[in-house]
């Protein structure tokens, strides 16, 4: 879900997403329900996120804890389906969200497993107005739901510490992603509500790519999640962008200060 400014902040939020997924709040955490697809797809996504963020601080991703002490955002967080699990590795997660009735679903999920994860229903420019960092920022299956590519993924990247990574997924807009998630996911197999998605709202990997350059990011890896109806599961392809792919980007560290620059002259 969408987790922008707030309306009297020029919003790149899109009310009508908002109230859309907010009618299916309740319905998070049942795998056969309209979050299926999720259900399905966490596994691989959830190792994706896990690796490039892994990479970029230097962890082992196959341990148990693998993303102690790092604080992990997830935006537009729903129910908490990659909430918990990257809390469960050790990290300490805000999740936000602009529709409201999540929270709730997800505090209470999050309360019955056991877990403390900060859940907020908010905008990530709320966070960023406040100041707030994170060593790593998710947003998985968001960015064809917000009104202005650019002005979220800028807002996302500014509560990217330096030397922080970001890492967002969504589909491409293609003939083969308009089959699979409008006319197979909607329309055949039902696995989704009629009007989920606005293939229009797609993005190609190069228009994030553009806006992660707009936004002082840097690509670091871009993979596509390729879907099996014969084994009804999924897997990492990095060749295959036409449907669901991810994206990982990283923030600049700050550079030194010349004073404090190795082999810097004194004056």
């Amino acid at each position: 879900m969408t987790a922008l400014r707030h309306p009297q902040d020029a919003s790149s939020a899109d009310p009508q997403e908002i109230e859309k997924f907010s009618r299916m709040a309740e319905s998070w955490w049942d795998p056969t329900g309209p979050f299926r697809p999720l259900h399905k797809m966490n596994p691989v996504r959830l190792d994706y996120v896990r690796d490039q963020i892994c990479g970029q601080f230097d962890r082992d991703p196959q341990a148990p804890r693998a993303l102690e002490g790092l604080r992990i955002l997830d935006v537009g967080c729903g129910g908490g389906l990659l909430s918990e699990p990257l809390a469960r590795m050790g990290a300490q997660v805000v999740g936000v969200d602009a529709a409201e009735r999540n929270i709730p679903v997800a505090r209470l999920h999050a309360e019955r497993m056991g877990l403390e994860i900060d859940y907020r229903a908010g905008t990530v420019e709320a966070l960023a107005e406040a100041g707030e960092l994170f060593d790593a920022v998710v947003c998985l299956e968001v960015v064809e739901h917000v009104a202005h590519l650019a002005d979220f993924v800028k807002s996302c990247a500014e509560v990217v510490r330096p030397g922080g990574i970001l890492v967002a997924s969504t589909l491409a807009r293609t003939p083969q992603s308009f089959a699979m998630a409008i006319v197979g996911a909607e329309y055949l197999l039902r696995w989704l509500p009629r009007g989920t998605h606005d293939w229009r709202k797609f993005v190609n990997p190069v228009e994030l790519d553009a806006a992660f350059i707009v936004a002082g990011l840097e690509t670091a890896d871009v993979s596509g999640f390729v879907y099996s109806p014969f084994r009804d599961s999924w897997r990492r392809d990095p060749r295959d962008l036409s449907c669901n792919y991810a994206a990982a980007a990283v923030k600049p560290a700050a550079a030194l200060l010349i004073e404090d620059a190795p082999g810097a002259l004194a004056p």
